[in-house]
């Protein structure tokens, strides 16, 4: 009876995923002008989370589909890149979705060596290097890359703009970048849950779950780090758990526990059980289980070359849009 209820199901737009039942059993320390996230604390949730490699792969769908739908848009691009950089890389996620058509080498970055190994052992269609690099420190030169992707680790980034940044000066002119993040809305009804819980039983809340961003942020920092030709979009991924324990106990098993500086060190014990209770009346499925929405906000930007497009003048219009529709 257990394993049936730790069966999850993937929610799509355009179709529905089963996933399989689970059986249970070098980063700069150079100061930041605005820190958010302990970034220490993550690479030890990272390490940790990829030592378990039975664990870890159990809960690999999320990131695997996320990474999918990263590598969908890499194929819209009708070229065939030589090297392309996985920026946040994981244990490899988008590896698992590209092919020699697509692209010849793919360097997997990312600031846990342990995750960056745990499936060093497995072959992949395209050559890959792997290098330990921090997110918020690239080592790589300016124009010296075709296209770098990344999938779910940005939201970990203390100094976002300053990221995308470092990632358009390293791109090649009309080089491509295309990324996704955690939307503001992912896992709000645990946040919510959790606050109110923490609210009854504490007098008081804490962060529980990591700040997030939106589109419209979004939007505006690609622009502001001078990428042209910009795309944002945003879709939701809903799974449903048993309660909110196996919620968290994936999201541990993922890696993606809370690194916020200010949380507090220990939930306790009759909050949880508060929150699992409130979880479930105020957001609980028909069939008892509870949902957890992942907004995720993809995005693309061009490194501007001379063969960019550029707006047409202002006027220089030739057709009325009020006789086009």
């Amino acid at each position: 009876m257990l394993s049936l209820w730790r069966q999850r199901l993937i929610t799509r737009t355009n179709a529905t995923l089963r996933l399989p039942l689970k059986s249970y059993s070098t980063v700069s320390s150079s100061p930041l002008a605005f820190q958010v996230f302990d970034r220490n604390v993550k690479k030890m949730q990272k390490d940790r989370a990829a030592s378990d490699k039975e664990e870890s792969r159990v809960v690999d769908y999320l990131k695997d589909e996320v990474a999918a739908r990263v590598s969908d848009r890499l194929l819209d691009i009708k070229r065939e890149f030589g090297t392309v950089v996985d920026l946040g890389s994981g244990c490899g996620h988008i590896v698992k979705h590209v092919d020699s058509d697509m692209l010849q080498k793919l360097i997997m970055c990312d600031m846990s060596e342990k995750a960056l190994y745990r499936d060093a052992d497995q072959n992949y269609e395209v050559n890959v290097e792997r290098q330990v690099v921090d997110e918020e420190y690239l080592p790589f030169k300016e124009n010296s890359l075709e296209a770098v992707v990344s999938s779910l680790s940005l939201n970990w980034v203390n100094d976002l703009p300053g990221a995308l940044i470092q990632i358009r000066q390293s791109l090649k002119p009309d080089g491509v970048f295309i990324g996704a993040m955690f939307g503001g809305d992912t896992l709000f009804e645990l946040r919510t849950s959790l606050q109110l819980a923490e609210t009854e039983r504490e007098s008081g809340i804490s962060p529980r779950v990591s700040p997030m961003t939106d589109s419209s942020d979004i939007s505006r920092l690609l622009s502001r780090a001078g990428f042209t030709l910009t795309t944002v979009d945003v879709d939701e991924i809903q799974v449903s758990y048993p309660s909110a324990f196996e919620l968290m106990d994936d999201l541990r098993a993922m890696g993606e526990s809370n690194a916020v500086l200010s949380r507090r060190p220990l939930l306790k014990r009759d909050t949880l059980l508060a929150a699992a209770s409130i979880y479930k009346e105020l957001h609980g499925n028909e069939d008892g289980s509870i949902p957890a929405t992942f907004q995720i906000i993809y995005m693309i930007g061009w490194e501007p070359s001379e063969t960019t497009p550029l707006p047409k003048k202002r006027g220089s219009a030739n057709a009325s849009l009020k006789d086009v529709l």
